[in-house]
């Protein structure tokens, strides 16, 4: 096993998402698709011999105490048979808030690097359950596959949409997901539909309602994308995705956006990229 590799932590999409009720818990019960894109960030492992868990990358404004990636990799220490400690570095890239999962993509790839690392052989089951506690949709990652799913997030179906190109665009604004799921505007009772319905079904993501009513650089971003090709928030935002029907158009739509909307083009794929990567690397 070598003391070091480098593994990407890639973003994700909400394809749609449907918020159908709230439990008496506070938690909202939702439907929504999953999938991956092949673009994201980038985490190295070292391992030391220290014993300690090291974050050497600082992300502006999260203490590392704080950071997934940190208490990640805590949450394995009791699995730990001996002494060996890991340095972490991470290249960040994906935007903070913008509703693409990179904290909870990152925490999973920590479980699923320092699973390999520290030979813990850990079912994947017992590592997506682990992450949960981190995040609703920690688990997603760490399984690996595109999914429908239900509950808070956390009952996962493997589904196989379109890995279509698309361009992610995302407006100068950070929003809050509490925020989001706290407000009296956000719908609540959206029919549930079945995986079989999916393709036919007139889907959407609730949480448009509330954010482009209170973010309008979000919806006059969606206005303009949705001149070009179909368009939709993933998550809670502030991310838009545009369905492309290739790099070449994507390029193009990406072309028209104004100087101060971040953005890039990226595939989308049901298997993902850290999965891949841990494939290659064990064969």
């Amino acid at each position: 096993m070598p003391n070091k590799i480098t593994l990407p932590s890639p973003a994700k999409l909400n394809l749609f998402l449907h918020v159908n009720g709230q439990r008496d818990d506070g938690y909202h019960e939702l439907q929504t698709l999953f999938q991956f894109l092949a673009y994201g960030d980038e985490i190295s492992f070292t391992l030391n011999s220290s014993g300690k868990i090291r974050l050497l990358t600082e992300i502006p404004g999260v203490a590392n105490d704080d950071n997934l990636i940190v208490k990640a990799a805590n949450l394995l220490l009791p699995y730990r048979d001996n002494a060996v400690g890991v340095d972490i570095e991470i290249t960040k890239i994906l935007p903070m808030g913008g509703g693409l999962g990179g904290g909870s993509s990152n925490a999973a790839t920590v479980l699923l690097a320092l699973n390999t690392l520290w030979q813990l052989n850990l079912p994947t089951e017992q590592l997506a359950d682990l992450g949960l506690s981190l995040g609703a949709d920690v688990p997603i990652f760490v399984r690996g596959f595109a999914a429908f799913a239900e509950g808070v997030g956390e009952k996962l179906v493997p589904a196989s949409p379109n890995e279509c190109w698309y361009l992610i665009s995302k407006p100068d604004c950070h929003i809050s997901t509490q925020v989001v799921f706290q407000s009296e505007e956000l719908p609540r009772n959206t029919p549930k539909i079945a995986l079989k319905d999916i393709e036919n079904a007139d889907t959407t993501n609730d949480c448009e309602v509330v954010v482009t009513k209170h973010y309008p650089e979000v919806a006059n971003l969606m206005a303009r994308l949705v001149e070009y090709a179909p368009s939709r928030m993933t998550g809670t935002g502030a991310c838009v995705f545009t369905y492309c029907a290739s790099e070449q158009e994507a390029r193009h739509i990406q072309a028209q956006l104004p100087n101060n909307i971040e953005s890039f083009v990226a595939k989308g794929v049901n298997v993902s990229p850290t999965h891949t990567a841990l494939g290659k690397l064990a064969s």
